[in-house]
């Protein structure tokens, strides 16, 4: 169960009861409501800021996993254009990526993005925004096609990992994932990711090797899910929690570490609260990252690119000595 939609509830029910006594305001004027409003709106306002002020690495998982949080179809919307282009050319089209070239701020660009769905009969229809081996493979075609046609690469990520059945298995599933990370680190265009969701383990990262990384504020971003995790160092799932605080897996968790290049902030209670305003502020993020991408040459993206990944992975031993990790 969700635990901020759980807390949503109380919200919920001031809202409705705010939103009835407007109503009755309109229908009757000789009857005025407006300090019972007020001081409801004043306890909305509170109890916003109780909920969503504070929030743990645990509150911001289930705030990314949030059934109401703006998909990447709501950002693609915000585009100036977009022409969807389908298929692997080997076996199939995958439902859960959405790729095709589109207009951005008046600068043409390719976009790939993980898709989940808002419902069950969508999420089936995009495998719960799981790709399969023709999803990566799909998206590598784009990756090579935004090359040939100098398009900068933006992509959504919003996935809780690849696919994990049989048939993806057979099918090459990490081949295909790797050959997409190999495809991103030496792609002669710019590269513009940004995590809007559930950033998951390779299915993520095979989308996310970029020059310049954003982050909404309640994404997450890590190599497994809390659940996983706790599992596999605990055999316990029940730890979730605990291992959520320890994956750093928040954006700010991640821009602390430099893994990350900037966070977009969201409306105080999440994205979900005020898509429109989140969609500017993301695509506006893009916009600007772009335009300083594109100003230079490419040698110069391709060299800051290979040094910004190097550089993840570093740490400093207790004499204050860099030492680097083994590659």
């Amino acid at each position: 169960m969700n635990v901020i939609v759980e807390r949503e509830k109380g919200l919920l029910e001031l809202e409705q009861r705010i939103n009835d006594l407007k109503t009755l305001n309109e229908q009757h004027p000789e009857v005025n409501f407006s300090n019972e409003i007020s001081l409801l709106e004043e306890k909305y306002a509170s109890l916003l800021r109780e909920i969503f002020g504070n929030l743990s690495a645990w509150q911001k998982v289930h705030m990314a996993r949030h059934p109401m949080r703006p998909r990447s179809t709501s950002y693609i919307a915000g585009l100036d254009e977009f022409v969807e282009l389908h298929g692997d050319r080997a076996f199939r089209d995958d439902p859960a990526v959405i790729g095709g070239i589109a207009r951005l701020g008046g600068r043409r660009v390719m976009v790939l993005a993980q898709q989940k769905g808002r419902d069950t009969k969508e999420n089936v229809h995009r495998n719960f925004g799981m790709l399969h081996p023709e999803g990566y493979r799909k998206g590598l075609r784009l990756m090579r096609m935004a090359e040939k046609f100098a398009l900068p690469l933006v992509s959504y990520i919003d996935t809780s990992g690849a696919d994990p059945g049989i048939g993806a298995e057979e099918r090459g599933q990490s081949e295909a994932i790797a050959q997409c990370i190999l495809q991103l680190t030496r792609l002669r265009v710019p590269v513009v990711a940004s995590v809007i969701g559930e950033g998951g383990s390779g299915g993520a990262l095979a989308f996310g090797v970029a020059d310049r990384i954003i982050m909404l504020e309640h994404s997450i971003f890590s190599i497994a899910s809390p659940e996983g995790c706790a599992a596999i160092l605990w055999k316990d799932a029940g730890k979730a929690e605990e291992a959520a605080t320890r994956l750093k897996l928040t954006s700010n968790d991640l821009k602390g570490l430099g893994i990350i290049d900037e966070i977009v902030a969201e409306p105080l209670g999440g994205a979900h609260r005020n898509v429109d305003a989140t969609v500017t502020a993301l695509l506006g993020a893009q916009g600007r990252a772009l335009d300083a991408l594109c100003a230079m040459p490419v040698e110069s993206v391709l060299e800051q690119r290979y040094a910004k990944f190097r550089r993840i992975g570093s740490w400093r031993s207790q004499n204050e000595h860099l030492v680097r990790g083994a590659t």
